[in-house]
């Protein structure tokens, strides 16, 4: 092809046109300047550009091919200078994770992604990159002696903190990760950029967070640039609280995470903390008792069992870091990469257990205690049920399950426990679980029978109503499709809170046992006839007019009633509870509701 240009041009405007325009083309180019009857440049699709007319010589050395091109030594360098920042801190650091049955982060990190940070094995599961590998590598490298000798105050590879992205049971994340074996895996200005930009990379592509969590805190010694600076560690939070709803932020606690350190825990949508192994507190026991004079140990302060059982910080706690991993791959599984997509479907399986059991698991007293999970094992597909914080608030069950292979966040009273009555840390479970999966488009099933919530002085010291109100206005504000199921008992504010008929659930059904009320029938004839009664001088009689009246008022509250005055939606045979459910999740996949025009609510 032969392209001319102006007259005045240089050499090297024509060889420039000329590499472009061959490029673009893809075939050889001879480029006249003005009149020139001689191109000034030919440029091969595969050599390049020479002047005059003439192919240029190969840039290698005399007799080198490219087939015998490779690595240099400034390349070797360069591999031998990240090999020796990948062996983290030092060697004896080392050693006690092994003591304290802990993995290397490196080693973490494979058991998690298996790869190796390199990109060159084609995984579904690897390490695609890390960033900030060469942090603060100006500041010990020169002086360093080996890995082994080094003084840990000056050795600080990579700072201290990995961040970067990785593929996790196909789903692309961004990750970070302390390494405990630097300065106790304490955070310092290099860190805490690399951890800033990686939540706001997450930010802008909507990719869900996974944080390994091993760490004092701040370091104490190291603090100015990082603790109150506008782009410091203060920023941690604002960042989480922008990704709140945005992505799923989980994190995993693999030792003691304290004060600053503890707060990514507790802002993340799910936590995951290691028996034996993670802690997490405002203060170290050390400082606990120079402020409060109380001496108590890590583990007694902020161990699993502590934000379980009693905060209700940890969501799941495994048994160990392979089980760690497999809960986090079970639990991402129900939920998107970020707002405004749609959960992950997978093929529907049959139920664990025959729906036709279901009214038999169902007790015809009202009063009767049973496990509100034999009823689940009968409605959700086999092995997909993951329940969350099981041990904190345990009158309302929180899990995340399937049904005909789609996720549904379930919210089901447990009459095993205190007959199902709502306390006020069962309400905050609750609230915060149907916020979040409001936040994650995951629908929700309510399963209710429940006396109501409880009464009485303690509870009224516990927030009661503030922990009520916020359940009921989670439930009010989720724009999610809805299905309510009364099981037995909807006593009281119970219904309300359960996404009852006036909560905007897709459908309230009911089940034969079921029943709708103000109050249950003891209460209700204790409340209007006890003066009556208390009249009857015989014994018998009493007992039968009493009894006369709860057959009466069980009547009036019956599902049948409920359906005939169209106040539930329908009343369905429990074998085929499980059809309905998936049939009418199905159906309202798509609704849209809307909510009135405002900032936000101030309940929660």
């Amino acid at each position: 092809m032969k392209v001319h240009i102006a007259a005045g041009a240089s050499e090297d405007e024509a060889s420039a046109i000329a590499a472009a325009v061959a490029e673009h083309v893809g075939e050889p180019v001879e480029v006249f300047v003005g009149d020139a009857e001689e191109p000034a440049v030919v440029h091969d699709v595969d050599a390049s550009p020479a002047a005059d007319g003439h192919a240029s010589e190969p840039s290698d050395a005399p007799g080198e091919t490219e087939e015998e091109l490779g690595p240099t030594d400034r390349e070797r360098r360069l591999r031998d200078e990240i090999a020796d920042i990948h062996r983290g801190g030092p060697e004896k650091y080392r050693e006690r994770l092994t003591e304290q049955g802990k993995l290397f982060v490196r080693d973490r990190l494979d058991l998690w992604f298996g790869g190796d940070g390199t990109g060159e094995e084609d995984r579904e599961d690897g390490v695609h990159f890390e960033d900030g590998t060469f942090a603060n590598f100006d500041s010990w490298h020169e002086d360093s002696p080996s890995v082994e000798e080094a003084d840990p105050d000056t050795r600080l590879p990579a700072d201290g903190l990995l961040t970067g992205a990785a593929t996790f049971e196909g789903r692309d994340l961004f990750f970070m990760a302390n390494d405990f074996t630097v300065k106790a895996g304490s955070m310092a200005e290099k860190g805490v950029e690399k951890f800033l930009r990686m939540q706001q990379r997450a930010l802008k592509t909507g990719k869900p967070v996974l944080y390994l969590m091993d760490s004092s805190g701040g370091r104490i010694d190291q603090q100015r640039g990082f603790f109150a600076n506008r782009e410091g560690i203060g920023k941690y939070y604002y960042n989480h609280s922008m990704l709140s709803g945005r992505v799923p932020q989980i994190c995993v606690l693999y030792g003691p995470c304290i004060a600053g350190a503890a707060y990514t825990p507790v802002f993340a949508d799910f936590t995951v903390m290691v028996e034996g192994m993670s802690a997490m507190a405002i203060a170290s026991p050390r400082m606990v008792e120079m402020v409060t004079g109380e001496e108590i140990d890590l583990d007694e302060l902020g161990g699993p069992g502590i934000h379980a059982r009693h905060s209700g910080s940890a969501d799941l706690v495994a048994e160990d870091e392979e089980h760690a991993r497999e809960l986090v791959a079970k639990l991402i599984s129900y939920l998107p990469d970020s707002a405004g997509e749609s959960p992950p479907k997978t093929d529907g399986t049959d139920p664990a257990k025959s729906p036709a059991g279901i009214d038999s698991v169902i007790p015809e007293a009202p009063n009767k205690g049973y496990d509100v999970r034999r009823v689940i094992d009968r409605v959700v597909d086999a092995d997909s049920v993951l329940e969350l914080r099981p041990e904190y608030g345990r009158e309302i069950l929180t899990a995340f399950a399937r049904i005909d292979g789609r996720p549904v966040g379930i919210v089901a009273n447990q009459p095993n426990q205190r007959a199902g009555a709502i306390f006020p840390d069962a309400a905050e479970k609750a609230a915060q679980f149907v916020w979040t999966c409001d936040a994650y488009d995951v629908p929700l099933l309510y399963l209710c029978d429940t006396p109501g919530f409880m009464a009485g002085s303690q509870v009224e010291k516990e927030g009661i109503l503030e922990q009520g109100k916020k359940m009921i206005y989670a439930t009010s504000s989720a724009t999610v499709p809805k299905q309510c199921v009364v099981l037995r008992k909807a006593y009281g504010a119970g219904i309300y809170a359960m996404s009852g008929p006036a909560y905007d659930p897709e459908a309230t059904l009911g089940l034969p046992s079921g029943e709708i009320a103000i109050m249950g029938p003891e209460a209700a004839i204790n409340a209007v006839y006890a003066n009556k009664l208390e009249d009857i001088e015989d014994d018998e009689e009493r007992e039968r007019r009493a009894q006369e009246l709860r057959e009466a008022y069980r009547e009036d509250i019956d599902v049948h009633r409920m359906a005939s005055e169209v106040v539930i939606d329908e009343i369905v045979p429990p074998s085929d509870l499980r059809a309905q459910l998936a049939a009418r999740f199905e159906f309202y996949e798509t609704v849209e509701k809307d909510l009135p025009e405002k900032k936000h609510g101030t309940v929660i």
